[in-house]
């Protein structure tokens, strides 16, 4: 009787043994699928995905990054696409930061039917179905756009926003907390366009801030901008006329390297930035965590900060405008 028992907890141990040590081979294959991939803004992303594939492995768990989205911001049927492409595939998870709040609803609750999990990052879903949402404060990044402007115009005069597209959740929260703001806290303050978009490219917002200076160069005294594409294209446009310089306060988002040097050279104010790389970094954690049956925030904040030629030299600063995204992307 005792060598039976034996034998059964041996065998017992063995079995316990093999499944714990398949589970520490098992590999996660992750489709990570941004907005696009033409700014810098989602090269950081992914380099910041990597790094998170980085430490795994040297926890021992093995994760296979795929990185594919459309090419530009605006292209849903193509993100669609690629979101059903891996749902086919049955991938172990999707990491998808979704270019049109509905439009993508469909796509991640047949993903979730199917078992593919999906953590959203960046811009938000009007879904419950996701993992988490891991992204900016943006309502904060339009609010801290809002009242730095205001500071810089004497809280008196008239403003420009300049908006990305529609249905993209996290450019329309930004621009909510910048006229928000304005409407509540500034009375002095006279919005003088609010209801034209750049769109998702500098190209496309460049044409726009011609258009839009053509009406309002001369009278403009403050415009916010929140995304990398719209602030660069409406810089442009305002050397364009020789009202660059500060002769009209401009407030940007995101830390692309032509931002940056706009900032430096006086033709930006202000910057709202973000953390990508630690977004495309929690975004991957985030997944990884929930595939080992780990317990996940519903909601994960990333940060955001203003910049201003103020505090360009801190080294918190310096971090954030200068992720080192070449580390880890060839």
């Amino acid at each position: 009787m005792k060598s039976v028992l034996h034998r059964m907890l041996f065998c017992g141990l063995a079995v316990s043994m093999t499944w714990i040590a398949a589970a520490a081979e098992k590999t996660y294959t992750l489709a990570v699928i941004p907005k696009g991939t033409t700014h810098e803004f989602w090269k950081t992303i992914h380099a910041g995905a990597v790094k998170a594939q980085r430490e795994l492995a040297e926890k021992g768990v093995t994760v296979e990054l795929i990185w594919k989205g459309p090419l530009r911001e605006d292209d849903r049927d193509q993100q669609i696409q690629v979101v059903e492409t891996f749902m086919t595939r049955r991938v172990d998870g999707i990491v998808l930061a979704p270019l049109d709040s509905q439009a993508l609803v469909t796509p991640v609750v047949n993903a979730t039917k199917a078992g593919v999990p999906v953590v959203v990052f960046d811009s938000d879903l009007k879904s419950d179905k996701q993992v988490s949402f891991v992204a900016t404060d943006n309502y904060k990044g339009g609010v801290l756009a809002a009242e730095h402007l205001a500071k810089l115009l004497g809280e008196k005069g008239k403003v420009i926003l300049l908006r990305l597209a529609v249905g993209s959740a996290s450019t329309e929260a930004r621009e909510a907390g910048f006229l928000d703001t304005l409407k509540t806290k500034y009375p002095g303050i006279k919005i003088i366009s609010s209801d034209q978009h750049g769109g998702a490219t500098r190209e496309t917002a460049y044409q726009a801030s011609q258009n839009l200076l053509n009406r309002f160069g001369r009278e403009v005294n403050g415009i916010f901008c929140p995304n990398e594409s719209t602030a660069i294209g409406m810089t442009k446009a305002l050397r364009d006329i020789g009202r660059a310089g500060g002769k009209v306060k401009m407030i940007g988002f995101d830390s692309g390297t032509q931002s940056v040097l706009d900032l430096k050279n006086g033709d930006l104010q202000g910057l709202v930035v973000q953390n990508p790389m630690l977004m495309g970094y929690l975004g991957v954690m985030t997944m990884v965590k929930h595939l080992q049956g780990q317990p996940v925030e519903k909601r994960v904040d990333t940060g955001v900060v203003l910049v201003t030629s103020e505090n360009l030299a801190e080294t918190k600063i310096k971090e954030l405008l200068r992720p080192p995204v070449e580390q880890y992307l060839n």
